[in-house]
C-alpha cells in the first residue's frame, strides 16, 4: 500500500498531468455523449478510462483506432445475432458466447496490446447490444435493435475521439522519446551482455539476467513501434528505425554466444590468435558502453571493421576456428555499425532502412483455444446466473469480467493473481465511494451538468493517479471502470439513488471478477513443458525451409524474437537455464545457416550443391533432437558430405576453412546441448 499512498500523496508532476488529461477527456466525453442525447452516456467514459492506460500520443491515437474498429465490427455482429436469432434468445446467447470465445481467442495471437483491446471491444460491444436488448424482449423491433447498436456504437466512438484530442493537445507525450529512450536502454543492455559474454570470470546467471532484460525491453519496442507511425511524417522512418534496432540486436547475441560458449565450454580450441580476436572485440565493447558520444562509438566500430577486413584480407589463419572466428568478429561489426545507424534515424530520416520489418508474434493455436475457452466459460455462467434470477445486474457478470479476461490472459499466472487482488481492491472502493459520496450527492444536483462533472472530478483524478503508475494500475483500472458503472452518470440523477440496485450491481461486479480469478487459477492453460516443445517445434520447421523466403536472416529473426521472449519468460524459474540457451542456439542456427548459403552461392554461383539442402534438412533435425536431450551422427555425416563436395567447387581455401570450422562449432553446441538438457 505504500505505493498507493505515494502515488495518492506524493504524485509527480507527470502523474498530475496525466489524471488531468484524463479528468478532462471524460467530461468531455460525457459532456458530448449528454449533448447528442445518447441512451447511456456513460459508456462514452468507459472508452475514455481505458484508452487512458498508456498516455503517449501516438499509443492513445492507435488504440482509438483499434477500439472504434472493434466496436464497429462488434456492433455489426450484434445487429446479424439480434436479427436472426432474437426469437431464439439460448441460441443467441450460445452465439455471442461463440463470438467473445473465437475474439478472446484470437486476441492471443497477437502482441500488441492495442490490438487485443480491438477483439475486445469487438466482442463486449456485440455482448452489450445483444444483452440490452434481451433485457425487454416485448420492444424488440428491427428499429429498436438498431437505436441499441447506433447508441452503443456511437458512445464508444465519443469517448475514444475525445481521449485521443486531449491527448493529442494537452501536454503531449510522444512515442517517440519512449523509443529513444527504450532504443538507448537496449543498446547499453547489449553492449554490457556482449563484455560479460566475453568474459571468461562471468557468471551464467548474471548473463542469463542481462538476456532477460534485453528481451523485456525488445519486447516494449516491438509492441511501441507501431505506434509511433501515428506521429508525423518521419512516424514510419521511426517505426523502420526501432524495428532495425531490435533485429540487429538479435543478431549480435546470436553471433557473440559462439565466442563466449568457445571460450568457456572448449577451451582447448583457443588459440592466440582467437585470444587476440575476442581481447579486441571486449576492448571496443567496453569504450562504447562508457560513452554517449554517437560519432566517437561509430567511429570506433567503423575502425575495428576496417581492421578485421585487412586481417581477412591477409588470410593468416591456418586453422578452420580461426577463419571461423574471424569471420564471426567482422559479422558482429558489421552489425553493430547497423544498430547504431538505426538508433541516430530514430532521430534523422534514414532511408537506407526501408526493409526493417516488425517482429512477428508467435501464434499457438493450443494457448489462443484456451485463451478462448476461458472467455467463454465466463460469459457462460454470468448467462446461467442471469437467466436464473432474473437480475439485470447480473449482466454486469457477462460484461465486466469478460473484458478483463481478454485483456489479462497474457499475463503470467503468479503475475495475475496479485493483479486480481487489485482489482478486486478496485472495485470494493469504488463500491464505497458511489454509495457515500457521488450518488449521494448527485441525487441532490437538480440534473446540473456542472455539479455533476464536479462532483465526479475528483474520484477520477485520484483513480487516474493510480491509473498512471504500472504497479499501481489494477487498482485504478478496478476502481475507474466499477465507479462509472456504478454512478452511471446523467443529465436526470433524481432516481439515482437506489439503495438496492447500487448495492447487487456492486456484488455482482465482485462476484464477476472472483469468478474469473477462480477460472484462470482452475484452467491455467498447458504446462510449460509442452509449449515450450511447441516452440522448439515450430522453430524446427522454420530452419527446415528458412531458404525459401527472399530474406531468410530477417525473415528468421522476426520469427525468432517472440519465440526467445517467450522461452525466457518460461526458462526463469529454472537453475540451469538450459531452455534459454537452447532458445539462443537456434536463434544462432539460423544465422550460421544463412552464413552458409551466402558463402556457397558466392563460390558455386547458380550451380546446386548436392548435399547443401541435405544439410540444411539434417541441421534442423539435429537441433529438435537436442531439444529433447538427444544427439546422433547424422548431422556429422552431413557436414563431411557437403564439405567434401565444396572442395571440388571452392577454390579458395580460407574460406574452406572457416567452413569446417563452422561445422566443428555446430556439432559441439548439439552435444553440449543435449548433455545440457538431460
Amino acid at each position: 500500500m505504500h505505493l498507493v499512498l505515494n502515488n495518492l500523496l506524493c504524485p509527480k508532476e507527470q502523474a498530475i498531468k496525466f489524471a488531468l488529461k484524463g479528468v478532462i477527456a471524460m467530461a468531455m466525453s460525457l459532456t458530448i455523449a449528454i449533448y447528442l442525447n445518447l441512451d447511456r452516456p456513460y459508456w462514452a467514459l468507459v472508452s475514455a478510462v481505458f484508452l487512458q492506460i498508456r498516455p503517449e500520443s501516438g499509443l492513445v491515437i492507435e488504440k482509438a483506432l483499434c477500439q472504434i474498429v472493434g466496436t464497429v465490427v462488434g456492433g455489426l455482429f450484434g445487429i446479424l445475432v439480434l436479427t436472426q436469432l432474437s426469437a431464439y434468445p439460448y441460441l443467441a446467447l450460445g452465439g455471442l458466447a461463440f463470438w467473445l470465445g473465437l475474439n478472446s481467442a484470437l486476441s492471443a495471437m497477437v502482441r500488441q496490446a492495442n490490438f487485443v483491446y480491438a477483439f475486445a471491444m469487438a466482442g463486449v460491444t456485440a455482448a452489450i447490444i445483444i444483452l440490452l436488448v434481451m433485457v425487454n424482449p416485448a420492444t424488440v423491433s428491427s428499429e429498436s435493435i438498431f437505436a441499441v447498436a447506433q447508441s452503443r456504437v456511437s458512445e464508444i466512438i465519443v469517448g475514444s475521439v475525445c481521449a485521443g484530442l486531449v491527448s493529442h493537445l494537452l501536454w503531449p507525450v510522444k512515442v517517440k522519446h519512449l523509443l529513444q529512450t527504450q532504443a538507448k536502454s537496449v543498446i547499453n543492455q547489449t553492449l554490457h551482455y556482449l563484455v560479460t559474454e566475453l568474459d571468461k570470470a562471468g557468471s551464467s546467471e548474471k548473463r542469463h539476467q542481462q538476456i532477460d532484460r534485453i528481451m523485456a525491453t525488445l519486447g516494449s519496442i516491438s509492441e511501441d513501434s507501431s505506434a509511433v507511425r501515428y506521429e508525423g511524417p518521419k512516424g514510419p522512418g521511426r517505426s523502420r528505425a526501432a524495428n532495425q534496432i531490435a533485429q540487429k540486436v538479435l543478431s549480435l547475441l546470436a553471433l557473440v554466444q559462439i565466442m563466449g560458449r568457445l571460450q568457456r565450454n572448449h577451451p582447448e580450441q583457443i588459440t592466440p590468435k582467437i585470444t587476440e580476436l575476442i581481447k579486441q572485440l571486449k576492448d571496443m565493447f567496453t569504450l562504447i558502453e562508457k560513452s554517449d558520444c554517437f560519432e566517437y562509438c561509430a567511429k570506433e566500430v567503423k575502425q575495428l571493421r576496417r581492421a578485421l577486413t585487412d586481417h581477412r584480407a591477409q588470410q593468416t589463419c591456418e586453422l578452420p576456428f580461426e577463419s571461423h572466428i574471424l569471420n564471426v568478429s567482422l559479422d558482429i561489426a558489421n552489425e553493430l555499425t547497423i544498430l547504431l545507424r538505426a538508433y541516430k534515424a530514430l532521430e534523422q530520416r534514414d532511408k537506407t532502412l526501408l526493409n526493417a520489418p516488425s517482429m512477428l508474434t508467435y501464434r499457438d493455436p493450443l494457448a489462443g483455444i484456451i485463451v478462448g475457452f476461458r472467455t467463454s466459460l465466463v460469459f457462460s455462467i454470468g448467462a446461467f446466473i442471469w437467466v436464473n434470477t432474473g437480475s439485470s445486474a447480473a449482466l454486469l457478470i457477462m460484461i465486466l469480467p469478460v473484458i478483463f479476461s481478454i485483456m489479462l490472459a497474457r499475463i503470467p499466472l503468479a503475475i495475475l493473481q496479485i493483479v486480481m487482488k487489485r482489482l478486486l481492491v478496485g472495485v470494493v472502493v469504488a463500491s464505497f465511494v458511489a454509495i457515500f459520496y457521488a450518488l449521494n450527492l448527485l441525487s441532490q444536483s437538480g440534473g446540473q451538468l456542472e455539479i455533476l462533472l464536479l462532483v465526479l472530478a475528483g474520484p477520477y483524478f485520484i483513480g487516474l493517479l493510480l491509473l498512471g503508475d504500472q504497479q499501481t494500475l489494477p487498482y485504478g483500472l478496478g476502481f475507474c471502470i466499477p465507479f462509472t458503472i456504478l454512478v452511471k452518470p446523467s443529465t436526470d440523477m433524481s432516481l439515482a439513488f437506489s439503495i438496492n440496485y447500487t448495492l447487487s450491481s456492486a456484488l455482482a461486479i465482485f462476484l464477476g471478477v472472483c469468478i474469473l480469478f477462480w477460472i484462470f487459477q482452475l484452467f491455467t492453460g498447458p504446462s510449460v513443458q509442452l509449449l515450450v516443445h511447441r516452440v522448439f517445434k515450430a522453430t524446427y520447421k522454420d530452419l527446415s525451409k528458412i531458404h525459401q523466403h527472399s530474406s531468410p536472416a530477417l525473415w528468421y529473426n522476426r520469427r525468432m524474437a517472440d519465440r526467445l521472449l517467450r522461452l525466457t519468460n518460461y526458462d526463469q524459474g529454472s537453475e540451469s537455464r538450459a531452455i534459454t540457451d537452447l532458445a539462443l542456439t537456434g536463434l544462432n542456427l539460423g544465422h550460421a545457416s544463412v552464413r552458409l548459403h551466402s558463402i556457397c552461392q558466392q563460390a558455386v554461383g547458380d550451380n546446386q550443391l548436392k548435399y547443401l539442402q541435405r544439410w540444411q534438412s539434417s541441421l534442423a533435425r539435429a537441433f529438435l533432437l537436442a531439444t529433447k536431450g538427444q544427439c546422433d551422427d547424422t548431422f556429422t555425416m552431413a557436414c563431411d558430405e557437403l564439405y567434401n563436395e565444396l572442395m571440388i567447387h571452392v577454390s579458395d581455401t580460407y574460406q574452406l576453412e572457416a567452413i569446417k570450422g563452422m561445422f566443428i562449432r555446430i556439432n559441439m553446441t548439439f552435444e553440449r546441448s543435449a548433455n545440457s538438457i538431460n
